[in-house]
């Protein structure tokens, strides 16, 4: 399937949308109406960004099937079966790593994926004050450097606004 991208999702890629990760920025670009799904996936492979979260963007009509003039729900329903062997190849590789990392990594990556909209709104409260913790979050790409990031939003941000994303990272309260 070929995916081209909306007016709303250039506007919203445009506005810094929290949804649109630093990851899925990069997989964003990518849709041009010339590589299929199959092929912007194992671009975006060691980013982490998965079918659902591409999905995720056709539901939200930031990005259209290319032979559509408007995204329909039934399109993006045939959509879903169309690339199965890309994330079952990956699921199978990080069983046969063994079942402590293929616990911990989506785990990892979803606390990101909590946190990573909560950092964005507290620099963006900052004002021109947070101007560059904003650049410094925007450019982290796991949750590791999210994380090296903490004590510094700890810093800007009040205890108020730093609590919820203290236990989106780390899963308890500071």
């Amino acid at each position: 399937m070929y995916f081209v991208k909306t007016s709303a999702g250039q506007q919203a890629f445009k506005e810094r949308h929290a949804d649109l990760s630093p990851r899925l920025r990069s997989a964003f670009l990518l849709f041009d109406g010339q590589r299929s799904l199959a092929q912007v996936l194992q671009a975006v492979a060691g980013m982490g960004v998965t079918q659902d979260e591409i999905l995720a963007l056709v539901e939200r009509e930031w990005l259209a099937p290319r032979d559509a003039a408007e995204p329909r729900l039934g399109v993006v329903a045939v959509a879903v079966p169309s690339v199965p062997a890309a994330p079952a190849a990956a699921a199978s590789s990080t069983d046969s790593a063994g079942d402590a990392p293929a616990q911990s990594e989506p785990s990892l990556a979803v606390r990101y994926r909590n946190a990573y909209p909560l950092a964005v709104a507290i620099t963006a409260n900052l004002g021109l004050k947070g101007f560059r913790l904003n650049l410094a979050v925007e450019a982290a790409m796991g949750y590791d450097q999210l994380v090296a990031l903490a004590p510094r939003l700890r810093e800007a941000a009040s205890p108020a606004s730093y609590l919820p994303l203290h236990e989106a990272l780390f899963g308890k309260a500071p």
